[in-house]
């Protein structure tokens, strides 16, 4: 089979890591996960709890507020329904957020902090502001801001409908 023509997946240019923009923000979220991670311990929260708990102080999730419904927190946080009511077990299970249904349509949740919930997120945003100060200085002036509009960017809706509008195949 020496004198075959080359096969089509013969003549496709390897793969280049070092390339590839997924890989290296797939690399640089993992290294920053585990900075925030590591900053945030004390308060005994992971980056992505701490995120859930911030969106939901943002959205007027304080106690004694109605509080977002879990879809609108689903949707501010781009994930499944599936995944946030996974993701806010362990926080009910603390006793830090309450899941409940809506007064006037039981078929909609609303979750919102409690007093302990609302402590632990003021304690966590100080240690979140001195873990992104260091990070800021660490990339320098300026590129840190390049980097998040960047990332906001491509996590835009306006970005995927650009992307499926170029697809070539």
């Amino acid at each position: 089979m020496a004198g075959k023509a080359r096969s089509e997946a013969d003549a496709v240019e390897p793969y280049d890591a070092l390339a590839c923009t997924h890989t290296s923000l797939r690399r640089a979220a993992r290294q920053l996960t585990q900075l925030y991670d590591e900053a945030l311990s004390p308060v005994g929260l992971t980056s992505a709890q701490a995120l859930l708990m911030a969106q939901l102080h943002e959205l007027g999730g304080a106690p004694g507020e109605v509080g977002p419904s879990l879809q609108t927190l689903s949707k501010r946080l781009a994930i499944q329904i599936s995944a946030l009511t996974h993701a806010l077990r362990p926080l009910m299970r603390d006793g830090l957020i309450t899941v409940a249904p809506d007064s006037a349509d039981r078929r909609i949740k609303r979750a919102a902090l409690t007093e302990e919930g609302l402590r632990q997120t003021r304690r966590m945003y100080a240690l979140w502001g001195k873990a992104n100060r260091r990070i800021e200085m660490a990339l320098g002036e300026g590129a840190a801001e390049q980097l998040r509009l960047l990332a906001n960017r491509v996590a835009s809706p306006d970005f995927r409908k650009t992307i499926e509008g170029t697809a070539t195949e």
